[in-house]
């Protein structure tokens, strides 16, 4: 198949198999006489497996090792569930990231609510987002 119907098949633009070609993920494919590309059905599955890769979060480099380590007759198995489980120590950490900005944002929203717009006076400052220091200016 040419390069078109590769790309229709994987759900991918053309672009973008030239794009995995130039990184490696793709191997060089057999050309015809006049130039075309010419992709058998391996370079398809080869092809939906780097899509499934990203669509699992994995990046490009990382499925590359994975298909690296196929190509050489090694087991990935282990290898993948380690890339997966420490996606997923980075997924909680950002979740946990993302709940402390919340906390604070919804604090900083409530102190809002309880402010008198009239007794911001400061045109240095912003009532809301001043925190409120000791006496000796120290944090």
């Amino acid at each position: 198949m040419r390069i078109g119907e590769l790309a229709a098949h994987g759900g991918v633009t053309a672009k973008t198999i030239r794009y995995y070609e130039g990184l490696g993920l793709m191997p060089a494919p057999e050309r015809l006489s006049n130039g075309y590309r010419e992709y058998d059905e391996t370079a398809l599955e080869r092809l939906r497996f780097i899509r499934d890769a990203q669509a699992s979060g994995l990046t490009l480099a990382e499925a590359g090792d994975i298909l690296g380590m196929k190509d050489s007759g090694e087991s990935t198995c282990a290898h993948t569930r380690a890339l997966i489980d420490r996606h997923l120590h980075d997924i909680d950490a950002q979740i946990a990231s993302l709940l402390a900005a919340k906390a604070e944002l919804t604090a900083l929203s409530r102190r809002a609510e309880a402010l008198d717009p009239g007794d911001c006076t400061d045109p240095h400052r912003c009532q809301v987002l001043t925190l409120d220091l000791p006496a000796d200016g120290k944090v």
